[in-house]
């Protein structure tokens, strides 16, 4: 199976073409379409796309993710190996909130043009790179046929917690339609008995109850959560918290068990 992940949106035949590449490879390939709605160039929104849905498929899933501002410059395409799943895409930080949730085996660049497609345009390496390695993995390519192994695979800050005594400094990764505020930070940096919180935002702290739920707070008022996906988010029940607190994504966020 591989899933697909992109900005090129529907009215383009971009998903067309890179459906056709991997189809050509590979006729058996069952592909998923995870979203080509992300906002154009926002590498943030996708890693967070791809991390929500990536669980949920079955294991040894190809996941092909590209937003890639950087195209044709000297940026790496890779693939990373998890315990899980495959991982496909540029090197500039779309895949790690998933494959670091998976936990990462190997990362290996492509480079090996046989499984490539034989002409390469500098402006669309989905097509051209992405499409076929994930074909070809999908139809059973070891991933070290595909290049060398490498051990520094970018690192983005969305990606990133810091701990400054007790407290964990992340940042806002997301937030859905709903206006809750969706952090990289996960319950497991706490103790399991801690209740009562502070929340800093750049120009708002606020103090928040830890709830199960959303209905657990009073209407209209804040809590905190453990979302579907498993990180932690600002909530306001019945309304809008990255309105009421001029929150969006890429915003620092420090978390402190009262």
């Amino acid at each position: 199976m591989i899933t697909l992940t992109s900005d090129f949106g529907l009215k383009d035949p971009y998903v067309a073409e890179m459906k056709g590449v991997i189809l050509t490879i590979n006729q058996k390939a069952t592909i998923i379409d995870i979203t080509h709605d992300i906002e154009k160039f926002n590498v943030q929104m996708a890693a967070f796309t791809l991390a929500s849905a990536a669980s949920y498929f079955p294991e040894g899933t190809v996941h092909l993710a590209v937003v890639d501002p950087e195209v044709g410059t000297k940026r790496r395409a890779i693939i990373i190996q998890t315990k899980k799943a495959y991982f496909i895409g540029p090197d500039n930080g779309i895949l790690m909130l998933a494959a670091q949730s998976q936990g990462i085996k190997y990362v290996y660049q492509l480079t090996n043009t046989k499984f490539m497609l034989p002409t390469l345009s500098n402006t669309f390496h989905g097509r051209d790179v992405f499409a076929p390695a994930a074909a070809h993995l999908d139809s059973g390519v070891q991933t070290c046929e595909f290049g060398p192994e490498i051990l520094d695979p970018l690192e983005p800050e969305f990606a990133q917690i810091t701990r400054k005594g007790s407290s964990v400094i992340g940042e806002v990764v997301h937030v859905d339609g709903f206006g809750n505020i969706i952090t990289n930070i996960g319950p497991q940096e706490f103790s399991s008995d801690s209740k009562i919180f502070k929340v800093e935002f750049e120009d708002d702290s606020l103090k928040l109850a830890f709830a199960k739920t959303y209905a657990q707070a009073n209407s209209h008022e804040p809590v905190l959560v453990v979302g579907s996906h498993g990180f932690m988010e600002i909530a306001l029940n019945l309304s809008n918290a990255a309105e009421r607190f001029h929150a969006k994504a890429g915003d620092k966020v420090t978390i402190t068990a009262s």
